[in-house]
C-alpha cells in the first residue's frame, strides 16, 4: 500500500510539471496552474503521453474535422493550421500571418475537448457501474448485496432516506433519479479530477451552470399553488409591500441555483489551485528545506480534497432536494393564529 501511494504521488508530481511553462529557464507557476485547470484541445497526462483530441468545426456550413495535433509543431508550440489557430483556449480564423481575423461570424466549435472527453469517460463509467448493479438486483432478488453492489447500496439508501425523504416528503420518489444522478456524477468527476492527468470538469463553470440550471428548471416546474402563492402573495405581508417582495422572491428563485453553481465551481477549482501552488513552491525556491514541507502539505491537501469531493456532491444534492421540497410542500395557512388549532402551531 505504501509503495502504491508513493508511485501514485510520484506520477501526480511528474504529470503536473511535465510541461510546466518555462521561458528563458524560468518556471512560471501561473501559466502552469492555468494550463491544468483550464480546458484544452488535447489531454496531457505526462511528458510524451498526450492524447490529441478531434477538432470539429462548422464554418459557414462547411464541416472541418481534423486532429488537434495539427495545431502543434515539434516543439509543442501553437501554430496555425488550415486557416485556424488556437488563441486563449478558443479556435479562431486567422490570416496568412497567423493573426485572428476581425470577422468570426459563422464559426461554430463542436470539438471534443479535454473536459468533453472526461465527461464521456465519467458517463460511461457511471453507466457500466449502475447497469451492473441493476443487473445483480434483477438476477438475485431478495439476496444480500455483494461486491460493488454492497458498496453503493448504503450510499443510495442514505440519499433516499436522509436527503430525498427528509427534505421532499411523500413525493420524493419522482426526484430520486435526478438526485442519484447528480450526486454520483459530481462525486465521480470530482474524484477523476484528482487523478494524475485528470480533467477539471466540475471546476468548469459551464458544467456547474448546466447542473444548477437543471435544478432550477425542476424546481420551477414542480412548484405547486402554495409555492407560487408564497412568491406573488406572501402570507402575512401587507399588500403595499408586494411591489418590493415579489421582485425579491423572484430574484431568490435565481440566486439559489446560482449559489449551487458558484459553490461547486469555486471549491473544486480552489482545491486544484492550492495543490498545484504547493507543488510550485518546490520549483520556485529550489530549496531542500522547502521541498519536504511542500510535499507534506500537498499530501494533506490531496486527502482533504478526497473529502471535499464527497462533501460537494452531498451539498449540491441536499440543497437541490431542499429546493424541490419547498416547491411541492403543501402549506396550511391560518389566517388568525390566535384562534382554534392555529394557537398550537
Amino acid at each position: 500500500m505504501k509503495r502504491l501511494f508513493v508511485l501514485l504521488f510520484s506520477f501526480l508530481t511528474i504529470s503536473a510539471f511535465a510541461d510546466a511553462p518555462v521561458e528563458g529557464g524560468e518556471f512560471k507557476p501561473g501559466d502552469m496552474i492555468t494550463h491544468h485547470i483550464a480546458d484544452d484541445y488535447n489531454w496531457h497526462f505526462a511528458d510524451g503521453a498526450t492524447l490529441y483530441l478531434p477538432v470539429i468545426l462548422l464554418d459557414n456550413g462547411n464541416l472541418q474535422v481534423f486532429s488537434s495535433h495539427n495545431f502543434y509543431n515539434e516543439n509543442h508550440d501553437m501554430v496555425p493550421y488550415n486557416g485556424y489557430k488556437v488563441e486563449h483556449g478558443h479556435i479562431y480564423r486567422v490570416n496568412a500571418a497567423g493573426q485572428p481575423l476581425p470577422d468570426q461570424a459563422g464559426l461554430f466549435d463542436f470539438s471534443i475537448t479535454k473536459n468533453v472527453a472526461s465527461l464521456f469517460l465519467s458517463v460511461a463509467l457511471l453507466l457500466i457501474i449502475f447497469f451492473t448493479i441493476a443487473g445483480r438486483y434483477k438476477n438475485n432478488p431478495g439476496k444480500a448485496p455483494k461486491g460493488i453492489q454492497s458498496f453503493f447500496e448504503p450510499i443510495i439508501i442514505f440519499i433516499r432516506d436522509e436527503i430525498a425523504k427528509a427534505n421532499i416528503g411523500p413525493k420524493y420518489e419522482r426526484y430520486m433519479p435526478y438526485l442519484l444522478t447528480v450526486f454520483f456524477f459530481i462525486w465521480f468527476n470530482n474524484l477523476l479530477g484528482l487523478m494524475p492527468g485528470g480533467a477539471n470538469l466540475t471546476g468548469n463553470i459551464a458544467v456547474t451552470l448546466v447542473l444548477a440550471t437543471l435544478t432550477l428548471l425542476i424546481t420551477v416546474f414542480s412548484g405547486n399553488k402554495s409555492y407560487w402563492k408564497h412568491i406573488f402573495a406572501t402570507p402575512g405581508v401587507p399588500v403595499w409591500l408586494a411591489p418590493i417582495m415579489i421582485p425579491v422572491e423572484l430574484i431568490g428563485i435565481i440566486t439559489k441555483p446560482f449559489s449551487l453553481m458558484i459553490r461547486l465551481f469555486a471549491n473544486i477549482t480552489a482545491g486544484h489551485i492550492i495543490i498545484l501552488s504547493l507543488f510550485s513552491l518546490i520549483f520556485i525556491f529550489q530549496s531542500v528545506a522547502v521541498g519536504p514541507l511542500s510535499v507534506a502539505f500537498a499530501i494533506f491537501m490531496n486527502f482533504l480534497e478526497l473529502f471535499v469531493a464527497l462533501l460537494q456532491a452531498y451539498i449540491f444534492t441536499l440543497l437541490s432536494a431542499m429546493y424541490f421540497g419547498g416547491a411541492v410542500e403543501e402549506h396550511d395557512h391560518v389566517s388568525d393564529l390566535g384562534h382554534g388549532d392555529g394557537a398550537h402551531h
